[in-house]
């Protein structure tokens, strides 16, 4: 009872080795290309294909499904990335989730490398403390490598030691209530320990032992890519639109695939007996592995073709209300750059909104309009300005930094746009009833309509030169209105109202060309900054 005891311990040592490596070796490789693995993603998920074959080996690059499925939330979030196409990844990723497996049973058990990763440790460790930066982050991914399998070494030794103590045979994978209690185990723990690449590993340790037959391993690792789905069910609870789509296609899809992989089974094990009867025991962890993979391969050949309607079917459940604010994830603070995107997209869907309104009330102040669009308005710009304020940069983070500064502006300046729309038709009114004032105010329509055409097709250029010029003729005529107005009202043309009026409307339109010539130059700063 006490060798039991003991060796259940050292398994739950092993375990926590194995846990420890993958956190460290993650953590490390996201340091290393991270912001390389953002942009690959961006960069090549043109179709969901492509999106499939980028999320598979980015997977496999940071050993880290949350990170990729966590970029493809924030992309699409940010308007960067459609949904349909970031499915893409999602599917992908199942499948670079299994490399790991790979690394067990071909490195752990086939070649064993245990004996020798104290000294691979070793390595990575001086190397973290003498290298540069870059081969600082190298060094602790080395190190965190030799810890998987220091710790698969630890689980192995203990496991050989239970085989006499514990018996599976009462958790048969040959009916149907065996296969569910073995995908409930799976599932659970990988809810527990956040992990299914451990679940794997400890699994694939436990077959090697003889304390798991081959199908009692197959069931937990179902289980256990079903487990993966855990944090995706938390997005859902508690997150945006975008992360409760993606959230929701992952779960639904890794379901699926679930279900795929209990037909294939049979299919499965007929055909390494077919092949040779005797080697699929003897190959045991790598036929556990290779049906890990060929299941989230064909579930991912399989769900291709009908990425639209799977989409569209998702779109449904979670339908989309409001775009601005729910492009805020709070979860996509822990990466600046994502973040950055989600506020850069809702600052250019606020600048066409609020556009929109300048347009209705210079080219017809009279019209009525529905003060509840200037609400909103107001609440989504309060909304962008919390988000941005829980974004914190320093001057290291270079042209991140920027683009933090060029927002700030971009937001100052809605806000006053904002503003102007509230006093709206009493002073554009004015506008069109003085001649005098009758120029300026048609000068003005015609070029925020222009501004409007050129902010649609992101002709940034065009844009601060088209606005500058506008805020330079309002500046350079204003005095000669004024003039002309107070001589009108002395010589008792128009009483005091009407002359303050005109007063107001020069300085309404003064303000806001200013505004529209401060915006058009920081938002061509921000998406300069944005490609750097």
């Amino acid at each position: 009872m006490i060798q039991e005891a003991h060796n259940l311990l050292l398994a739950g040592g092993g375990l926590g080795i194995f846990l420890l490596g993958m956190v460290i070796m993650t953590d490390s490789l996201k340091k290393l290309a991270g912001d390389k693995i953002r942009s690959a993603l961006l960069r090549f998920t043109r179709t969901p294909t492509t999106g499939a074959i980028t999320g598979a080996i980015s997977t496999a690059i940071v050993q880290s499904s949350s990170a990729t499925t966590l970029a493809a939330i924030g992309f699409v979030g940010a308007g960067l990335m459609s949904f349909s196409n970031s499915l893409g990844i999602i599917f992908g990723a199942n499948i670079g989730t299994t490399i790991t497996g790979w690394m067990v049973a071909l490195l752990g058990f086939k070649f064993s490398i245990a004996s020798i990763a104290s000294l691979i440790l070793l390595g990575g460790t001086l190397l973290y403390l003498f290298g540069s930066h870059k081969l600082k982050h190298a060094g602790m991914a080395i190190a965190g490598f030799a810890l998987l399998f220091i710790g698969i070494d630890t689980m192995q030794h203990a496991m050989s030691g239970l085989v006499e103590f514990v018996d599976f045979s009462n958790l048969p994978a040959n009916n149907l209530s065996g296969i569910l209690q073995l995908l409930l185990i799976g599932l659970l723990f990988t809810a527990i320990t956040q992990s299914s690449s451990a679940g794997v590993a400890l699994t694939l340790t436990a077959l090697f032992s003889g304390l798991l037959a081959f199908e009692q391993a197959i069931a937990l690792v179902i289980g256990m890519d079903i487990g993966t789905t855990v944090k995706s069910l938390v997005a859902v609870i508690g997150g945006t639109t975008g992360a409760k789509r993606t959230g929701l296609s992952h779960v639904v899809y890794n379901l699926l695939t679930a279900v795929l992989a209990l037909f294939l089974i049979i299919p499965y094990v007929s055909l390494w007996e077919w092949f040779s009867p005797d080697a699929l025991y003897e190959n045991a962890e790598i036929a556990v592995v290779g049906f890990h993979t060929l299941f989230n391969l064909l579930g991912v050949i399989l769900i291709l073709p009908f990425t639209k309607q799977f989409a569209r079917l998702i779109i449904r459940m979670f339908p989309q209300d409001n775009i601005y604010i729910d492009t805020f994830d709070p979860q996509l603070l822990n990466s600046p750059d994502l973040a950055l995107n989600a506020v850069q997209q809702s600052l250019l869907m606020l600048s066409e909104e609020l556009i929109d309104e300048l347009k209705l009330i210079v080219s017809d102040p009279t019209s009525k309009r529905d003060p509840s669009k200037l609400q909103q308005l107001q609440q989504n710009l309060d909304q962008t300005q919390y988000y941005l304020d829980e974004i914190h940069l320093s001057h290291s983070d270079h042209h991140q930094w920027q683009r933090l500064v060029e927002m700030i502006h971009i937001l100052d300046h809605l806000q006053r746009l904002h503003e102007r729309c509230e006093e709206e038709s009493d002073r554009a009114e004015a506008s069109k009833q003085f001649p005098t004032l009758h120029q300026s105010a048609q000068r003005m329509a015609e070029d925020i309509q222009n501004f409007q055409y050129a902010l649609a097709r992101k002709e940034w250029q065009q844009n601060v030169v088209l606005t500058e010029a506008l805020s330079r003729f309002m500046n350079q005529d204003a005095e000669t209105y004024r003039h002309e107005m107070v001589e009108r009202m002395g010589q008792g043309e128009i009483n005091a109202d009407q002359c303050w009026d005109s007063l107001e409307a020069i300085r309404w339109m003064q303000r806001v060309s200013h505004h529209l010539a401060r915006l058009s130059l920081h938002l061509q700063q921000m998406v300069l900054q944005t490609g750097k």
